[in-house]
């Protein structure tokens, strides 16, 4: 599966600083100091909807963390999958009497269509569920084998007794498990698991659905934790930098799939950061395909807002805080677009060697986008106000707002 074309990202004076960042499985601020090859997995998109003003966020977050790193000189490998076979997928095809593969490629596109749009930098590897079957089913398998994988009515399930550090990415206790597990796609009340929380690696062929050879495990389709884990382990090794996703994939999706692959390889951990955005909301309730509460890139596109006001709305919002998707944010973000790009369009203007830096500075600090736009607006307050007489001023602005926060001036 191919991603989507990259922007160019300007090249800044000087050199950027270490991202220190929230980690949820320590609950602490964690200094990043990846070697010369930054790993980053970002969990993807099941496309039978795309791409709303939640995934938006998600992946604005991230791909400031690439920006941060690319600033410090740092390449970049970054992997993001397709979950294109799922239930909700398959469910929603049903639904508009549609194919489930056609309605997968669709929405994929449109996905792409809109990350080009937003400037989001793309992965080095874009893979979809099923063309990663074939890496996914030697690994159930090999659970199966060691003894921390049992058959139920021809499904195969994971134990998640089989690992000791399970529960160490989001540190919730049994009962809030629980919870989460039936609210987020498992099935804590199926009789016959060993343990409510034992999350599925193989479903077994069903009437009607679409399946694949599984080899010894017989025919049927990937369970959604190891899938994440065959395209990170095959891609990305052991140990990478960064996990990222939503807030809701701290449990059970980081959770679960940090525990397979830490069994199969004996090795821990299986990211060294776990990083979450926070989530956005819609007349009070949080942005859901399955509540349909949803405002889209690609409609707001089409009713010719400017991509670029887009992300500045959501750079206005800290990557971890939960907030609310209203007309005034956007209003707000239009027309600081628009303060911005008059302020670049003068001849000179004051310094901005000093604006660079504090750009620089609130990013490496937990991705502090909201204080990197304030920056931007004390310049172009100044510009506006005073001028100066700086003739590459406006130009270094254009290239740091380009290349850190991805705004096209």
């Amino acid at each position: 599966m191919y991603a989507w074309p990259a922007s160019e990202v300007p090249a800044l004076p000087g050199s950027g600083r270490d991202l220190s960042i929230h980690d949820t499985a320590t609950g602490r601020r964690t200094t990043l100091t990846p070697g010369p090859v930054a790993r980053i997995y970002v969990c993807g998109i099941t496309p039978y909807d795309a791409t709303h003003m939640g995934h938006a966020a998600t992946y604005n977050a991230f791909d400031l963390v690439q920006r941060v790193w690319l600033d410090t000189k740092r390449q970049v490998h970054y992997v993001q999958n397709v979950t294109d076979v799922d239930d909700p997928l398959l469910e929603r095809a049903q639904e508009k009497g549609d194919d489930w593969t056609a309605l997968a490629e669709r929405e994929t596109a449109l996905f792409r269509e809109d990350m080009t749009a937003l400037r989001m930098l793309p992965p080095r590897h874009y893979i979809g569920a099923v063309e990663a079957i074939p890496g996914i089913v030697p690994l159930v398998e090999r659970l199966r084998d060691l003894g921390a994988a049992y058959e139920l009515e021809g499904d195969i399930y994971f134990s998640v007794e089989s690992d000791p550090a399970f529960g160490s990415v989001s540190r919730l206790d049994a009962e809030a498990m629980r919870l989460l597990s039936a609210e987020r796609g498992g099935d804590p009340e199926r009789p016959g698991k060993k343990n409510p929380l034992d999350p599925m690696l193989w479903m077994a062929a069903r009437e009607g659905e679409p399946s694949w050879d599984g080899g010894s495990l017989g025919r049927g389709r990937p369970g959604w934790h190891i899938e994440c884990v065959a395209i990170a382990l095959d891609h990305l090794g052991m140990g990478f930098d960064v996990q990222g996703g939503g807030s809701d994939l701290a449990f059970p999706h980081h959770e679960m799939g940090a525990s397979h692959a830490q069994v199969l390889t004996g090795e821990r951990p299986f990211a060294k950061t776990y990083v979450h955005a926070g989530m956005v909301a819609l007349d009070g309730e949080k942005m859901s395909k399955s509540k349909g509460n949803l405002v889209f890139v690609s409609a707001l596109r089409r009713d010719g807002v400017d991509p670029a006001a887009i992300r500045l709305a959501l750079l206005a919002h800290h990557y971890r805080s939960d907030w609310e998707w209203t007309d005034g944010v956007l209003r707000e973000a239009e027309e600081r677009l628009g303060r911005w790009r008059a302020a670049v369009s003068r001849p000179d203007g004051p310094s901005a060697d000093a604006l660079v830096e504090e750009i620089r500075e609130a990013l490496a600090d937990d991705l502090d986008s909201p204080a990197a736009l304030a920056a931007v607006d004390r310049w172009a307050a100044a510009q506006t106000s005073t001028g100066g007489t700086d003739e590459g001023a406006p130009g270094l602005v254009s290239r740091a707002v380009d290349a850190l926060l991805g705004v096209a001036l």
